[in-house]
Protein backbone atom coordinates (compact mmCIF):
# COMPACT_ATOMS: atom_id res chain seq x y z
CA UNK A 1 0.00 0.00 0.00
CA UNK A 2 1.01 3.49 -0.55
CA UNK A 3 2.78 5.07 2.40
CA UNK A 4 4.20 1.78 3.75
CA UNK A 5 7.63 0.54 3.18
CA UNK A 6 8.03 -2.62 1.22
CA UNK A 7 8.91 -5.73 3.05
CA UNK A 8 11.97 -7.56 2.07
CA UNK A 9 11.35 -10.87 0.44
CA UNK A 10 12.32 -14.15 1.98
CA UNK A 11 15.73 -15.52 1.21
CA UNK A 12 15.64 -17.58 -1.95
CA UNK A 13 12.36 -16.10 -3.14
CA UNK A 14 12.51 -13.56 -6.06
CA UNK A 15 11.05 -10.13 -5.55
CA UNK A 16 7.79 -9.07 -7.43
CA UNK A 17 8.08 -6.68 -10.47
CA UNK A 18 6.57 -3.21 -10.17
CA UNK A 19 3.23 -2.67 -11.92
CA UNK A 20 2.68 0.19 -14.42
CA UNK A 21 -0.09 2.60 -13.92
CA UNK A 22 -2.07 3.66 -17.06
CA UNK A 23 -3.57 7.11 -17.28
CA UNK A 24 -6.18 7.81 -20.06
CA UNK A 25 -6.01 11.33 -21.53
CA UNK A 26 -9.15 12.98 -22.93
CA UNK A 27 -9.32 14.67 -26.62
CA UNK A 28 -7.33 14.26 -29.88
CA UNK A 29 -3.64 14.40 -30.07
CA UNK A 30 -2.06 17.37 -31.82
CA UNK A 31 0.11 15.01 -33.82
CA UNK A 32 -2.80 14.16 -36.13
CA UNK A 33 -3.36 17.81 -37.06
CA UNK A 34 -0.26 17.91 -39.27
CA UNK A 35 -1.36 15.25 -41.84
CA UNK A 36 -4.90 16.58 -41.82
CA UNK A 37 -3.65 20.06 -42.51
CA UNK A 38 -1.44 18.75 -45.32
CA UNK A 39 -4.39 16.86 -46.83
CA UNK A 40 -6.58 19.95 -46.71
CA UNK A 41 -3.92 22.10 -48.34
CA UNK A 42 -3.35 19.49 -51.05
CA UNK A 43 -7.08 19.22 -51.74
CA UNK A 44 -7.45 22.99 -51.92
CA UNK A 45 -4.51 23.23 -54.28
CA UNK A 46 -5.95 20.45 -56.42
CA UNK A 47 -9.37 22.12 -56.50
CA UNK A 48 -7.82 25.46 -57.32
CA UNK A 49 -5.74 23.94 -60.09
CA UNK A 50 -8.78 22.15 -61.50
CA UNK A 51 -11.05 25.17 -61.23
CA UNK A 52 -8.50 27.45 -62.84
CA UNK A 53 -7.73 25.01 -65.64
CA UNK A 54 -9.07 26.16 -69.00
CA UNK A 55 -10.55 24.06 -71.78
CA UNK A 56 -8.46 21.90 -74.07
CA UNK A 57 -9.16 22.15 -77.79
CA UNK A 58 -7.97 20.54 -80.99
CA UNK A 59 -7.42 22.44 -84.26
CA UNK A 60 -6.85 20.83 -87.64
CA UNK A 61 -4.38 22.48 -90.02
CA UNK A 62 -2.88 21.37 -93.32
CA UNK A 63 0.64 21.99 -92.04
CA UNK A 64 2.34 22.79 -88.74
CA UNK A 65 4.87 25.20 -90.22
CA UNK A 66 6.11 27.57 -87.51
CA UNK A 67 4.29 25.76 -84.64
CA UNK A 68 6.13 24.18 -81.67
CA UNK A 69 4.57 22.19 -78.82
CA UNK A 70 5.04 23.86 -75.44
CA UNK A 71 6.14 27.13 -77.02
CA UNK A 72 3.62 28.43 -79.59
CA UNK A 73 0.95 30.58 -77.98
CA UNK A 74 -2.73 31.15 -78.73
CA UNK A 75 -3.38 34.88 -78.83
CA UNK A 76 -6.31 37.21 -79.07
CA UNK A 77 -5.42 40.84 -79.80
CA UNK A 78 -1.80 40.07 -78.87
CA UNK A 79 -2.86 38.71 -75.44
CA UNK A 80 -1.81 35.12 -74.71
CA UNK A 81 -4.84 33.02 -73.77
CA UNK A 82 -3.36 29.55 -74.24
CA UNK A 83 -0.46 27.44 -75.41
CA UNK A 84 0.07 24.55 -77.78
CA UNK A 85 0.61 21.32 -75.81
CA UNK A 86 0.88 18.74 -78.58
CA UNK A 87 1.11 18.41 -82.35
CA UNK A 88 0.12 15.15 -84.06
CA UNK A 89 -0.38 14.00 -87.62
CA UNK A 90 -3.95 13.05 -88.52
CA UNK A 91 -4.85 9.40 -89.13
CA UNK A 92 -5.40 9.93 -92.87
CA UNK A 93 -2.09 11.86 -93.19
CA UNK A 94 -3.83 14.82 -94.84
CA UNK A 95 -2.90 17.32 -92.13
CA UNK A 96 -1.94 17.91 -88.52
CA UNK A 97 -3.93 18.09 -85.30
CA UNK A 98 -2.81 20.75 -82.84
CA UNK A 99 -3.83 20.41 -79.19
CA UNK A 100 -3.91 23.62 -77.15
CA UNK A 101 -4.79 24.39 -73.55
CA UNK A 102 -6.58 27.68 -73.01
CA UNK A 103 -7.02 29.77 -69.89
CA UNK A 104 -10.10 29.47 -67.72
CA UNK A 105 -13.06 31.42 -68.94
CA UNK A 106 -12.25 30.93 -72.62
CA UNK A 107 -14.88 28.20 -73.00
CA UNK A 108 -17.66 30.74 -73.52
CA UNK A 109 -15.97 31.86 -76.75
CA UNK A 110 -15.48 28.34 -78.11
CA UNK A 111 -18.51 28.03 -80.38
CA UNK A 112 -19.17 26.64 -83.84
CA UNK A 113 -18.52 30.07 -85.35
CA UNK A 114 -15.09 30.58 -83.76
CA UNK A 115 -12.18 30.64 -86.19
CA UNK A 116 -8.47 29.84 -85.70
CA UNK A 117 -5.58 30.53 -88.05
CA UNK A 118 -1.79 30.67 -87.94
CA UNK A 119 -0.49 34.22 -87.99
CA UNK A 120 2.68 34.35 -90.05
CA UNK A 121 4.15 36.90 -92.51
CA UNK A 122 1.95 37.27 -95.64
CA UNK A 123 2.30 39.56 -98.62
CA UNK A 124 -0.65 39.77 -101.07
CA UNK A 125 -1.78 42.23 -103.72
CA UNK A 126 -4.24 43.83 -101.32
CA UNK A 127 -2.37 43.88 -98.02
CA UNK A 128 0.75 42.98 -96.02
CA UNK A 129 0.21 41.32 -92.63
CA UNK A 130 2.01 39.36 -89.93
CA UNK A 131 5.32 41.20 -90.14
CA UNK A 132 5.63 41.20 -86.33
CA UNK A 133 5.99 37.41 -86.37
CA UNK A 134 9.38 37.75 -88.05
CA UNK A 135 10.84 38.39 -84.58
CA UNK A 136 8.35 36.81 -82.18
CA UNK A 137 7.59 33.71 -84.22
CA UNK A 138 4.28 32.37 -85.52
CA UNK A 139 1.28 32.04 -83.21
CA UNK A 140 -2.30 30.83 -83.44
CA UNK A 141 -4.82 33.66 -83.61
CA UNK A 142 -8.45 33.32 -82.59
CA UNK A 143 -11.60 35.13 -83.68
CA UNK A 144 -14.03 34.35 -80.84
CA UNK A 145 -17.77 34.17 -81.44
CA UNK A 146 -20.26 33.89 -78.57
CA UNK A 147 -23.22 32.87 -80.76
CA UNK A 148 -23.80 29.20 -81.58
CA UNK A 149 -23.30 25.86 -79.90
CA UNK A 150 -20.26 24.89 -77.86
CA UNK A 151 -17.36 23.20 -79.69
CA UNK A 152 -13.92 21.78 -78.88
CA UNK A 153 -12.77 20.60 -82.33
CA UNK A 154 -12.07 23.16 -85.04
CA UNK A 155 -10.75 23.38 -88.58
CA UNK A 156 -8.18 26.14 -88.90
CA UNK A 157 -8.26 28.73 -91.67
CA UNK A 158 -5.41 28.72 -94.18
CA UNK A 159 -5.75 32.49 -94.65
CA UNK A 160 -6.63 35.03 -91.95
CA UNK A 161 -10.08 36.61 -92.28
CA UNK A 162 -10.21 40.16 -93.59
CA UNK A 163 -12.41 41.23 -90.70
CA UNK A 164 -13.20 39.78 -87.29
CA UNK A 165 -16.36 39.75 -85.23
CA UNK A 166 -14.91 42.46 -83.03
CA UNK A 167 -14.84 44.88 -85.99
CA UNK A 168 -18.15 46.74 -86.37
CA UNK A 169 -19.88 46.55 -89.72
CA UNK A 170 -22.20 44.41 -91.84
CA UNK A 171 -21.71 41.60 -94.28
CA UNK A 172 -23.71 41.44 -97.54
CA UNK A 173 -24.02 38.90 -100.34
CA UNK A 174 -23.77 39.85 -104.02
CA UNK A 175 -25.08 37.51 -106.74
CA UNK A 176 -23.44 37.60 -110.17
CA UNK A 177 -23.31 35.29 -113.22
CA UNK A 178 -19.49 35.09 -112.98
CA UNK A 179 -16.79 36.07 -110.52
CA UNK A 180 -14.86 38.15 -113.05
CA UNK A 181 -11.60 39.57 -111.72
CA UNK A 182 -12.83 39.81 -108.12
CA UNK A 183 -10.95 38.00 -105.40
CA UNK A 184 -10.67 37.90 -101.64
CA UNK A 185 -9.37 41.28 -100.52
CA UNK A 186 -10.75 43.25 -103.47
CA UNK A 187 -11.84 46.69 -102.24
CA UNK A 188 -15.42 47.94 -101.98
CA UNK A 189 -15.88 51.62 -102.95
CA UNK A 190 -18.50 54.23 -102.24
CA UNK A 191 -17.94 57.36 -104.32
CA UNK A 192 -14.29 56.39 -104.88
CA UNK A 193 -13.65 55.89 -101.13
CA UNK A 194 -12.82 52.38 -99.91
CA UNK A 195 -15.35 51.35 -97.25
CA UNK A 196 -14.99 47.56 -97.26
CA UNK A 197 -13.54 44.44 -98.83
CA UNK A 198 -14.51 41.20 -100.52
CA UNK A 199 -14.22 38.48 -97.86
CA UNK A 200 -15.25 35.36 -99.75
CA UNK A 201 -17.02 33.79 -102.71
CA UNK A 202 -18.60 30.46 -103.62
CA UNK A 203 -20.94 28.91 -106.16
CA UNK A 204 -24.69 28.93 -105.71
CA UNK A 205 -26.43 25.69 -104.83
CA UNK A 206 -27.54 25.08 -108.43
CA UNK A 207 -24.23 26.30 -109.87
CA UNK A 208 -25.88 29.00 -112.00
CA UNK A 209 -24.54 32.00 -110.09
CA UNK A 210 -21.70 33.10 -107.83
CA UNK A 211 -22.26 34.41 -104.31
CA UNK A 212 -19.74 37.09 -103.39
CA UNK A 213 -19.55 38.07 -99.70
CA UNK A 214 -18.46 41.61 -98.87
CA UNK A 215 -17.94 43.44 -95.60
CA UNK A 216 -18.71 47.15 -95.18
CA UNK A 217 -17.33 48.82 -92.08
CA UNK A 218 -19.24 51.08 -89.72
CA UNK A 219 -20.51 53.80 -90.22
CA UNK A 220 -20.59 53.34 -94.01
CA UNK A 221 -22.72 50.22 -93.66
CA UNK A 222 -25.66 52.52 -92.84
CA UNK A 223 -25.46 53.82 -96.42
CA UNK A 224 -26.62 50.46 -97.78
CA UNK A 225 -30.40 50.09 -98.13
CA UNK A 226 -32.70 47.93 -100.20
CA UNK A 227 -32.44 50.34 -103.18
CA UNK A 228 -28.63 50.32 -103.27
CA UNK A 229 -27.04 49.25 -106.57
CA UNK A 230 -23.74 47.33 -106.64
CA UNK A 231 -21.63 46.97 -109.79
CA UNK A 232 -18.31 45.42 -110.77
CA UNK A 233 -15.64 48.14 -110.88
CA UNK A 234 -12.84 45.74 -111.76
CA UNK A 235 -10.08 46.48 -114.22
CA UNK A 236 -10.50 48.62 -117.30
CA UNK A 237 -14.04 48.85 -118.68
CA UNK A 238 -13.67 49.35 -122.43
CA UNK A 239 -16.72 49.29 -124.69
CA UNK A 240 -17.26 50.07 -128.35
CA UNK A 241 -20.87 50.54 -129.41
CA UNK A 242 -23.03 52.65 -131.69
CA UNK A 243 -22.70 55.51 -129.20
CA UNK A 244 -18.90 55.58 -129.47
CA UNK A 245 -15.92 54.44 -127.41
CA UNK A 246 -16.26 54.44 -123.61
CA UNK A 247 -13.41 53.79 -121.13
CA UNK A 248 -14.10 53.65 -117.39
CA UNK A 249 -11.95 52.65 -114.41
CA UNK A 250 -12.25 53.01 -110.63
CA UNK A 251 -8.65 53.16 -109.41
CA UNK A 252 -5.24 51.64 -110.05
CA UNK A 253 -5.83 49.11 -107.26
CA UNK A 254 -9.11 48.00 -108.83
CA UNK A 255 -7.33 47.62 -112.16
CA UNK A 256 -4.87 45.20 -110.52
CA UNK A 257 -7.06 43.17 -108.13
CA UNK A 258 -10.61 44.15 -109.07
CA UNK A 259 -13.20 45.92 -106.98
CA UNK A 260 -16.88 46.53 -106.23
CA UNK A 261 -18.62 49.89 -106.06
CA UNK A 262 -22.09 50.85 -104.88
CA UNK A 263 -24.31 53.91 -104.84
CA UNK A 264 -27.87 54.96 -104.10
CA UNK A 265 -29.32 56.36 -107.36
CA UNK A 266 -31.95 59.07 -107.25
CA UNK A 267 -35.19 57.54 -108.53
CA UNK A 268 -38.92 58.04 -108.15
CA UNK A 269 -39.13 54.84 -106.12
CA UNK A 270 -39.93 54.90 -102.42
CA UNK A 271 -37.00 55.14 -100.02
CA UNK A 272 -35.61 51.73 -99.11
CA UNK A 273 -35.24 50.37 -95.62
CA UNK A 274 -31.76 49.87 -94.08
CA UNK A 275 -30.21 46.63 -95.30
CA UNK A 276 -29.88 43.81 -92.80
CA UNK A 277 -26.75 41.79 -92.16
CA UNK A 278 -26.53 39.14 -94.86
CA UNK A 279 -28.89 40.94 -97.29
CA UNK A 280 -28.61 39.70 -100.89
CA UNK A 281 -28.12 42.16 -103.79
CA UNK A 282 -27.55 41.67 -107.54
CA UNK A 283 -24.11 42.61 -108.85
CA UNK A 284 -24.33 44.51 -112.15
CA UNK A 285 -21.61 44.33 -114.78
CA UNK A 286 -21.09 48.11 -115.02
CA UNK A 287 -22.19 51.41 -113.55
CA UNK A 288 -24.42 52.11 -116.56
CA UNK A 289 -26.35 48.88 -116.05
CA UNK A 290 -26.62 49.49 -112.32
CA UNK A 291 -28.16 52.94 -112.83
CA UNK A 292 -30.40 51.82 -115.66
CA UNK A 293 -34.01 51.91 -114.57
CA UNK A 294 -35.70 48.53 -114.39
CA UNK A 295 -39.36 47.73 -114.92
CA UNK A 296 -41.38 44.84 -113.58
CA UNK A 297 -43.84 44.49 -116.47
CA UNK A 298 -42.25 42.84 -119.49
CA UNK A 299 -43.78 41.45 -122.67
CA UNK A 300 -42.20 38.96 -125.05
CA UNK A 301 -42.70 38.76 -128.80
CA UNK A 302 -41.37 36.54 -131.56
CA UNK A 303 -40.01 38.12 -134.74
CA UNK A 304 -39.12 36.24 -137.91
CA UNK A 305 -36.41 37.70 -140.16
CA UNK A 306 -35.85 36.23 -143.59
CA UNK A 307 -32.44 37.71 -144.36
CA UNK A 308 -29.08 37.39 -142.65
CA UNK A 309 -28.90 38.39 -138.99
CA UNK A 310 -25.12 38.49 -138.80
CA UNK A 311 -24.19 41.13 -136.22
CA UNK A 312 -27.33 40.59 -134.13
CA UNK A 313 -26.52 39.12 -130.72
CA UNK A 314 -28.29 38.32 -127.49
CA UNK A 315 -28.66 41.52 -125.49
CA UNK A 316 -28.90 43.75 -128.56
CA UNK A 317 -31.28 46.67 -127.94
CA UNK A 318 -34.80 46.99 -129.26
CA UNK A 319 -35.41 50.66 -130.00
CA UNK A 320 -38.43 52.72 -130.91
CA UNK A 321 -37.35 55.79 -132.82
CA UNK A 322 -33.94 55.74 -131.17
CA UNK A 323 -35.11 55.05 -127.57
CA UNK A 324 -34.38 51.66 -126.04
CA UNK A 325 -37.53 49.84 -124.93
CA UNK A 326 -36.27 46.25 -124.74
CA UNK A 327 -33.62 43.74 -125.72
CA UNK A 328 -33.03 40.54 -127.67
CA UNK A 329 -33.27 37.38 -125.55
CA UNK A 330 -32.62 34.54 -127.99
CA UNK A 331 -31.83 33.83 -131.65
CA UNK A 332 -32.40 30.49 -133.39
CA UNK A 333 -32.01 28.96 -136.85
CA UNK A 334 -34.94 26.75 -137.80
CA UNK A 335 -35.71 24.61 -140.86
CA UNK A 336 -39.35 24.45 -141.88
CA UNK A 337 -40.13 20.78 -142.53
CA UNK A 338 -43.06 21.63 -144.80
CA UNK A 339 -41.40 24.24 -147.05
CA UNK A 340 -37.76 23.14 -146.60
CA UNK A 341 -36.87 26.80 -146.03
CA UNK A 342 -34.77 28.29 -143.28
CA UNK A 343 -36.31 30.79 -140.88
CA UNK A 344 -34.73 32.79 -138.07
CA UNK A 345 -36.97 33.46 -135.05
CA UNK A 346 -35.74 36.19 -132.70
CA UNK A 347 -37.18 36.38 -129.19
CA UNK A 348 -37.36 39.93 -127.83
CA UNK A 349 -38.47 41.35 -124.51
CA UNK A 350 -40.14 44.75 -124.44
CA UNK A 351 -40.86 46.90 -121.38
CA UNK A 352 -44.06 48.83 -122.20
CA UNK A 353 -43.68 51.01 -119.11
CA UNK A 354 -40.81 52.81 -120.83
CA UNK A 355 -43.47 54.47 -123.01
CA UNK A 356 -45.19 57.20 -121.01
CA UNK A 357 -48.89 57.44 -121.85
CA UNK A 358 -50.21 60.99 -121.87
CA UNK A 359 -53.89 61.50 -121.19
CA UNK A 360 -56.50 59.05 -119.95
CA UNK A 361 -54.52 55.88 -119.32
CA UNK A 362 -57.63 53.86 -118.45
CA UNK A 363 -58.53 53.72 -122.13
CA UNK A 364 -55.28 52.05 -123.17
CA UNK A 365 -54.34 48.47 -122.43
CA UNK A 366 -50.75 47.49 -123.18
CA UNK A 367 -51.36 44.63 -125.63
CA UNK A 368 -54.29 46.40 -127.26
CA UNK A 369 -52.12 49.48 -127.79
CA UNK A 370 -49.46 47.34 -129.50
CA UNK A 371 -52.09 45.72 -131.73
CA UNK A 372 -53.37 49.14 -132.77
CA UNK A 373 -49.87 50.38 -133.56
CA UNK A 374 -49.18 47.28 -135.65
CA UNK A 375 -52.36 47.85 -137.65
CA UNK A 376 -51.21 51.41 -138.27
CA UNK A 377 -47.94 50.14 -139.77
CA UNK A 378 -45.58 49.54 -136.82
CA UNK A 379 -42.95 47.02 -137.97
CA UNK A 380 -39.66 45.59 -136.77
CA UNK A 381 -36.56 46.00 -138.91
CA UNK A 382 -32.88 45.17 -138.48
CA UNK A 383 -30.55 48.16 -138.65
CA UNK A 384 -26.81 48.68 -138.30
CA UNK A 385 -25.78 50.24 -135.01
CA UNK A 386 -22.08 50.65 -135.84
CA UNK A 387 -20.32 50.64 -139.19
CA UNK A 388 -17.07 49.65 -137.44
CA UNK A 389 -18.29 46.60 -135.52
CA UNK A 390 -21.23 45.73 -137.77
CA UNK A 391 -23.53 45.30 -134.76
CA UNK A 392 -27.24 45.11 -135.52
CA UNK A 393 -30.23 46.11 -133.42
CA UNK A 394 -34.00 45.86 -133.80
CA UNK A 395 -35.69 49.12 -134.76
CA UNK A 396 -39.46 49.62 -134.37
CA UNK A 397 -40.96 52.25 -136.64
CA UNK A 398 -43.95 52.91 -138.86
CA UNK A 399 -43.93 51.66 -142.46
CA UNK A 400 -47.26 52.83 -143.94
CA UNK A 401 -46.40 51.49 -147.39
CA UNK A 402 -46.11 47.93 -146.12
CA UNK A 403 -49.03 45.58 -146.64
CA UNK A 404 -51.66 45.41 -143.91
CA UNK A 405 -50.72 43.03 -141.08
CA UNK A 406 -51.87 42.33 -137.55
CA UNK A 407 -50.28 41.05 -134.35
CA UNK A 408 -51.29 37.40 -134.32
CA UNK A 409 -50.97 34.79 -131.61
CA UNK A 410 -48.56 31.95 -132.23
CA UNK A 411 -48.32 28.65 -130.41
CA UNK A 412 -46.67 30.13 -127.34
CA UNK A 413 -45.86 33.76 -128.15
CA UNK A 414 -47.34 36.59 -130.16
CA UNK A 415 -45.74 37.13 -133.56
CA UNK A 416 -44.62 40.67 -134.36
CA UNK A 417 -44.54 41.54 -138.09
CA UNK A 418 -41.22 42.53 -139.66
CA UNK A 419 -39.97 44.18 -142.82
CA UNK A 420 -36.71 43.40 -144.65
CA UNK A 421 -33.64 45.41 -143.81
CA UNK A 422 -32.74 48.26 -146.16
CA UNK A 423 -29.85 46.35 -147.71
CA UNK A 424 -31.98 43.25 -148.06
CA UNK A 425 -34.68 45.25 -149.86
CA UNK A 426 -32.09 46.63 -152.28
CA UNK A 427 -30.70 43.15 -152.77
CA UNK A 428 -34.20 41.86 -153.51
CA UNK A 429 -34.70 44.56 -156.17
CA UNK A 430 -31.32 43.79 -157.71
CA UNK A 431 -32.16 40.10 -157.71
CA UNK A 432 -35.49 40.91 -159.39
CA UNK A 433 -33.72 42.86 -162.11
CA UNK A 434 -31.25 40.04 -162.56
CA UNK A 435 -34.07 37.54 -162.77
CA UNK A 436 -35.76 39.67 -165.44
CA UNK A 437 -32.53 39.87 -167.39
CA UNK A 438 -32.02 36.17 -166.99
CA UNK A 439 -35.52 35.55 -168.41
CA UNK A 440 -34.66 37.41 -171.66
CA UNK A 441 -33.83 35.24 -174.74
CA UNK A 442 -30.28 36.46 -174.81
CA UNK A 443 -29.14 33.58 -177.02
CA UNK A 444 -31.74 34.35 -179.70
CA UNK A 445 -31.00 38.07 -179.43
CA UNK A 446 -27.33 37.28 -179.96
CA UNK A 447 -28.10 35.21 -183.06
CA UNK A 448 -30.31 37.96 -184.49
CA UNK A 449 -27.70 40.57 -183.74
CA UNK A 450 -25.04 38.46 -185.41
CA UNK A 451 -27.25 38.08 -188.47
CA UNK A 452 -27.95 41.80 -188.50
CA UNK A 453 -24.25 42.58 -188.35
CA UNK A 454 -23.57 40.11 -191.14
CA UNK A 455 -26.29 41.73 -193.27
CA UNK A 456 -24.89 45.18 -192.52
CA UNK A 457 -21.46 43.98 -193.62
CA UNK A 458 -23.00 42.65 -196.85
CA UNK A 459 -24.73 45.94 -197.57
CA UNK A 460 -21.54 47.92 -196.90
CA UNK A 461 -19.62 45.68 -199.28
CA UNK A 462 -22.28 45.78 -202.05
CA UNK A 463 -21.73 47.56 -205.48
CA UNK A 464 -25.06 49.40 -205.16
CA UNK A 465 -23.90 51.16 -201.97
CA UNK A 466 -20.65 52.17 -203.70
CA UNK A 467 -22.60 53.65 -206.68
CA UNK A 468 -24.95 55.48 -204.31
CA UNK A 469 -21.99 56.99 -202.49
CA UNK A 470 -20.54 58.18 -205.83
CA UNK A 471 -23.86 59.78 -206.86
CA UNK A 472 -24.13 61.47 -203.48
CA UNK A 473 -20.64 62.88 -203.88
CA UNK A 474 -21.58 64.23 -207.31
CA UNK A 475 -24.76 65.81 -205.90
CA UNK A 476 -22.81 67.53 -203.16
CA UNK A 477 -20.44 69.00 -205.69
CA UNK A 478 -23.38 70.40 -207.68
CA UNK A 479 -24.90 71.93 -204.56
CA UNK A 480 -21.57 73.52 -203.84
CA UNK A 481 -21.53 75.06 -207.30
CA UNK A 482 -25.09 76.40 -206.95
CA UNK A 483 -24.21 77.93 -203.60
CA UNK A 484 -21.16 79.58 -205.13
CA UNK A 485 -23.33 81.04 -207.96
CA UNK A 486 -25.87 82.27 -205.42
CA UNK A 487 -23.19 84.13 -203.57
CA UNK A 488 -21.82 85.61 -206.81
CA UNK A 489 -25.05 86.61 -208.73
CA UNK A 490 -27.99 86.76 -206.38
CA UNK A 491 -26.47 88.30 -203.27
CA UNK A 492 -25.70 91.71 -204.96
CA UNK A 493 -29.31 91.95 -206.19
CA UNK A 494 -30.58 91.17 -202.69
CA UNK A 495 -28.33 93.90 -201.27
CA UNK A 496 -29.72 96.47 -203.79
CA UNK A 497 -33.32 95.54 -202.90
CA UNK A 498 -32.55 95.98 -199.25
CA UNK A 499 -31.18 99.49 -199.96
CA UNK A 500 -34.46 100.41 -201.75
CA UNK A 501 -36.55 99.12 -198.85
CA UNK A 502 -34.41 101.14 -196.45
CA UNK A 503 -35.04 104.36 -198.54
CA UNK A 504 -38.79 103.68 -198.65
CA UNK A 505 -38.95 103.27 -194.91
CA UNK A 506 -37.05 106.51 -194.49
CA UNK A 507 -39.59 108.38 -196.72
CA UNK A 508 -42.48 106.88 -194.75
CA UNK A 509 -40.84 107.98 -191.58
CA UNK A 510 -40.72 111.53 -192.94
CA UNK A 511 -44.45 111.43 -193.79
CA UNK A 512 -45.56 110.33 -190.35
CA UNK A 513 -43.20 112.53 -188.34
CA UNK A 514 -44.84 114.79 -185.72
CA UNK A 515 -43.92 118.05 -187.52
CA UNK A 516 -44.69 116.83 -191.08
CA UNK A 517 -47.65 118.25 -193.10
CA UNK A 518 -49.17 114.81 -193.47
CA UNK A 519 -49.22 114.34 -189.73
CA UNK A 520 -50.88 117.76 -189.18
CA UNK A 521 -53.55 117.05 -191.78
CA UNK A 522 -54.21 113.63 -190.30
CA UNK A 523 -54.71 115.12 -186.84
CA UNK A 524 -57.16 117.72 -188.24
CA UNK A 525 -59.08 115.04 -190.10
CA UNK A 526 -59.38 113.03 -186.97
CA UNK A 527 -60.76 116.02 -185.04
CA UNK A 528 -63.43 116.64 -187.69
CA UNK A 529 -64.39 112.98 -187.67
CA UNK A 530 -64.79 113.20 -183.89
CA UNK A 531 -67.10 116.23 -184.19
CA UNK A 532 -69.23 114.50 -186.85
CA UNK A 533 -69.50 111.45 -184.62
CA UNK A 534 -70.73 113.55 -181.72
CA UNK A 535 -73.40 115.19 -183.96
CA UNK A 536 -74.63 111.79 -185.14
CA UNK A 537 -74.79 110.53 -181.56
CA UNK A 538 -76.82 113.64 -180.50
CA UNK A 539 -79.28 113.15 -183.39
CA UNK A 540 -79.67 109.48 -182.52
CA UNK A 541 -80.47 110.32 -178.92
CA UNK A 542 -83.08 112.89 -180.05
CA UNK A 543 -84.76 110.46 -182.43
CA UNK A 544 -84.85 107.87 -179.73
CA UNK A 545 -86.81 110.26 -177.56
CA UNK A 546 -88.90 111.82 -180.40
CA UNK A 547 -89.36 109.27 -183.16
CA UNK A 548 -92.27 111.38 -184.63
CA UNK A 549 -89.69 113.97 -185.66
CA UNK A 550 -88.94 111.83 -188.72
CA UNK A 551 -92.47 112.68 -190.01
CA UNK A 552 -93.32 116.02 -188.51
CA UNK A 553 -89.86 117.46 -188.22
CA UNK A 554 -88.26 119.00 -185.24
CA UNK A 555 -90.56 121.97 -185.19
CA UNK A 556 -93.73 119.81 -185.14
CA UNK A 557 -93.51 119.47 -181.41
CA UNK A 558 -94.13 123.11 -180.73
Amino acid sequence: MAGTEPQSAAPGVPEALPEAEVEVRAGISLVWLIPLLALAIGGWLAFKAYSEKGPTIQIAFKTAAGLTAGKTEVRFKDVAIGKVTAIDVTEDLTGVRVTAALVAGAERYLTEGTHFWVERPRVTASQVSGLETLLSGAYIAIDPVQRGGSARHFVGLEQPPLFTTAEPGKQFVLRAPTLGSLNIGSPVYFRDIQVGQVVGHDLDADGRAVNIRIFVSTPQDALVDTNTRFWNASGLDFSLSSTGVQVQTQSLLSVLIGGVAFDNPDTLEAAGRPARDGEVFPLYASRAQAHEKTYLHKERYLMYFGGSVRGLSVGAPVELRGIKIGQVLDIQLQLNAATQDFQIPVLVEIEPERIVIVGDQSRIVAHQAVEGLVERGLRAQLKTGSLITGELYVELDFHPTDRHQTLWQGQDLRIFPTVPAALDAIADKVNGVLDTVAALPLAQIGVDLRDAVAGAKGILASKELADAVKELDLTLKQVHQVAAGFDRDLMPKVAAALDQVRATLKSADGLVADDSTTAVELRRLMQELSAAARSVRTMADYLERHPEALIKGKGGMR
